[in-house]
């Protein structure tokens, strides 16, 4: 099965860029109900996955520097990421997909120039799954 069926196309993907505030980061999370984003640098390319704990690691350790009521002083740039979600290639397979989408709650697509084009989510893929366990078992009875 083609990794594009499953696509959410970029256009309808909530993500930020580097530059972004921490205080936009937050803003776009809980407009969307996400825990986790996705980031884009200039070039469109895929940059990394911001979640809710980066954040708040980020702002604990800063002892009191950072603050939701200064966080739009501080960029997304000077975050240090602890997950590293890895991007599947647009021309993957599903074995690919199904392997990263184990750890990962969305698996970031790229072109073949490494430019940001969607994600994946893990339910669909889930579904994906089930749907053929579910034809495997119904063809397994019919024998």
């Amino acid at each position: 099965m083609n990794i594009a069926f499953f696509l959410l196309p970029k256009h309808e993907v909530a993500f930020v860029t580097l530059d972004a505030t921490l205080r936009q980061v937050i803003e776009r999370m809980e407009h969307h109900q996400y825990t986790a984003i996705p980031i884009i640098d200039k070039e469109g390319q895929y940059a990394g996955t911001v979640t809710e704990g980066d954040i708040l690691w980020h702002m604990k350790r800063s002892e009191g520097k950072i603050t939701f009521e200064n966080a739009s002083r501080f960029t997304l740039k000077e975050l240090p990421l602890r997950m590293n979600n890895k991007p599947v290639s647009i021309e993957s397979d599903m074995a690919d997909l199904i392997n990263l989408s184990k750890s990962q709650n969305f698996v970031p697509v790229v072109d073949d120039r490494g430019r940001f084009i969607g994600i994946v989510r893990r339910s669909q893929i889930i579904e994906y799954c089930a749907g053929f366990v579910s034809r495997q078992s119904g063809a397994a009875q019919n024998t």
